[in-house]
């Protein structure tokens, strides 16, 4: 599978609507490209009308053929974790990652040992433009399923869907106590201060927050909820399910840790649909409750 630098070519042949337009409105208008993404291709001549490197003032005709090539600069090397990877969904332009947990998404320099990221330097080893582009995180004590994109075209088209009905995600979780029924949590979330990484709703200084949820299995001790995000804030699903008063089991942070789960806690990404960002197609994907998460509500 291409990666990064490896090009990926994108084709439109212009319609009866087009003719007469500059290439540089087609492009950018019913080929999705980016303002930043043009002026990259007029430097490299990545912008041809068929076959032949054009200018953006360049006045294309109806079936011409127009090509945009897109590649990226090379990125900082990675160190690769052989350890597998679990994919969903992959094509030349996403892929949807099955998560386990705990495990973090990306490097950074808070965060030591491997990660994510690294797993997936070693599955693309052999492509020079590996450049890991994920588009909604799980923390490390979270599961299941994200995407990342392949190119930035794609990610930043995929960016534009985020929290639209073109890029839906659903979770399961784990709760400490009965709940039923099922609501809207609409409250603010902002940083607990400046020292941590603890966030807490604030109705004055926090920002909107919008979790959907649906109790899917009651119990006495625990219930199973299902929760669509409508936002997407830092820790949102764990501080809601807090602010009403049922924390996810294990929830260090925001309840209690539970010796049954190992530095994780009960909340697992079950559920991705999305729109594809070059052709239009939907893709979805689920991913059950890992054993270990179901065994709680057993007990």
């Amino acid at each position: 599978m291409v990666w990064g630098e490896i090009m990926r070519i994108l084709t439109r042949v212009a319609t009866e609507a087009d003719a007469g337009r500059q290439v540089k409105y087609v492009v950018r208008g019913g080929m999705g490209v980016s303002y930043h993404q043009f002026a990259s291709l007029k430097m490299r001549e990545g912008l041809r009308v068929n076959g032949a490197p054009v200018h953006a003032n360049h006045v294309v005709g109806a079936g011409d053929v127009i090509e945009v090539i897109l590649d990226d600069p090379p990125r900082a090397a990675v160190a690769p974790d052989p350890t597998p990877v679990a994919i969903a969904y992959e094509d030349d332009d996403l892929i949807i990652l099955d998560k386990p947990a705990p495990l973090a998404c990306q490097c950074s320099p808070k965060q030591d040992g491997m990660t994510l990221e690294n797993r997936l330097a070693w599955r693309y080893r052999d492509d020079p433009g590996f450049v890991f582009r994920p588009l909604n995180r799980l923390d490390r004590g979270t599961s299941g399923l994200m995407a990342a994109a392949k190119h930035a075209h794609a990610a930043q088209r995929l960016q534009r869907l985020l929290h639209t009905d073109d890029f839906v995600r659903e979770y399961l979780a784990v709760v400490e106590g009965p709940m039923t029924g099922g609501g809207v949590v609409d409250a603010p979330i902002a940083k607990a201060d400046a020292a941590t990484v603890r966030r807490v709703v604030d109705p004055v200084h926090g920002k909107p927050a919008v979790t959907h949820y649906r109790v899917v299995e009651a119990g006495r001790d625990r219930s199973l909820v299902r929760l669509r995000l409508e936002t997407g804030r830092t820790h949102q699903i764990r501080v809601h399910l807090a602010h009403l008063g049922h924390p996810i089991v294990g929830d260090f942070l925001y309840g209690r840790e539970d010796d049954r789960l190992s530095r994780r806690f009960a909340l697992h990404s079950t559920y991705i649909r999305l729109t594809h960002p070059v052709t239009g197609e939907i893709i979805e994907r689920n991913s059950p409750l890992p054993d270990a998460l179901a065994a709680l509500l057993e007990t």
